[in-house]
C-alpha cells in the first residue's frame, strides 16, 4: 500500500522569502502567483497532500495495451478530458489506489498535487529526477509544494515575465492560451499590488531572542549577499553580527 501521509508542514514566511530568491523576484510577486495560482491549502485534514487524478492523462500516459483497456473498463482512463471529478479526497484517494493497482508509475504522474497542483508527469520540470521523488516531497511541506511550483515557472522560462510584472505573459505561458477569458493577468495584476502596497512598518522589530519566521526571511536575506547564516528563525549572535556587518559594508 502506498503512503500518502507525512509531515505536511504549513507553508511560512521563510518558504515564501525562499521561493523569491530562487526566482530572483520580489516576494509580493511569489504571493501573488499563490493567490491566483495556488489552492488555498496544501494538505487535507488527514495530512495527504490535495490531488486531483485525470483520467485522460492516466489514458496517455498508460499508452496502448492491455493496462490501458483495464483501466477504460475500470472507468479510470478516457481519451479526453471530462467535468467528472470524485468530490471529497477520500474518494480521489480511493480512485488514485485504484489506478495505482494498473500502473504505479503511471497513476502518480496522472495526477495533480499540493498547494500549487503540478501535475506529475511534470516531475521533471518541478526539479525531481522521478514522479516518486515528487510525491514522497509533496507529502513533507507546503514549502516543498511552492519549491515545485517555483521550479516549474523557472524551467518552462516564465520567472523572467514574473520578475517583470508582465502578467499577460506569465498567465499566458502558466494558464494556456484561455487565460485571457478567465482573466488570470488582471486577477495576478490586482493580487500583486495588493501585496506589494502592504506597509513594511507592519513587521515586528527584530533582535536578539527574537524567534519567528521573520527571522528566517532575515536570514535568507543576509545569505544571498554572501553570508552562510543557519535557517533556523532564531535572532542570536550570529545573525547578529551578520546585520551588523550588512550595515557596515552598506553603509547604513
Amino acid at each position: 500500500m502506498y503512503a500518502f501521509v507525512g509531515a505536511a508542514t504549513p507553508l511560512s514566511e521563510s518558504d515564501v522569502a525562499r521561493a523569491a530568491e530562487f526566482l530572483e523576484c520580489d516576494e509580493a510577486a511569489v504571493r501573488a502567483v499563490i493567490e491566483v495560482e495556488a489552492a488555498s491549502y496544501g494538505f487535507d485534514a488527514k495530512g495527504r497532500p490535495r490531488i486531483l487524478f485525470e483520467p485522460h492523462i492516466f489514458w496517455r500516459e498508460l499508452g496502448p495495451g492491455i493496462l490501458r483497456s483495464e483501466a477504460k473498463e475500470a472507468g479510470l482512463a478516457y481519451p479526453r478530458w471530462r467535468r467528472n471529478y470524485p468530490r471529497t479526497m477520500d474518494a480521489r484517494y480511493a480512485q488514485l489506489a485504484r489506478a495505482i493497482q494498473i500502473d504505479r508509475t503511471a497513476a502518480l504522474k496522472s495526477a495533480s498535487w499540493g498547494l500549487g497542483q503540478v501535475m506529475g508527469f511534470n516531475y521533471r520540470l518541478a526539479g525531481f529526477d522521478t514522479v516518486d521523488a515528487f510525491v514522497s516531497a509533496m507529502k513533507e511541506s507546503e514549502g516543498a509544494h511552492l519549491m515545485a511550483m517555483a521550479s516549474f515557472i523557472k524551467n518552462r522560462g516564465l520567472d523572467g515575465a514574473l520578475r517583470r510584472h508582465d502578467w499577460a505573459a506569465f498567465a499566458r505561458g502558466y494558464n494556456g492560451p484561455g487565460y485571457a477569458k478567465n482573466k488570470y493577468d488582471a486577477r495576478l495584476a490586482r493580487a500583486h499590488a495588493k501585496h506589494a502596497d502592504k506597509r513594511t512598518d507592519t513587521r515586528p522589530l527584530l533582535r536578539r531572542g527574537v524567534r519567528s519566521g521573520w527571522v528566517s526571511t532575515l536570514q535568507l536575506r543576509l545569505n544571498a549577499h554572501g553570508f552562510s547564516l543557519v535557517v533556523d528563525g532564531v535572532f542570536g549572535d550570529e545573525t547578529h553580527l551578520a546585520v551588523v556587518a550588512f550595515q557596515e559594508r552598506a553603509g547604513l
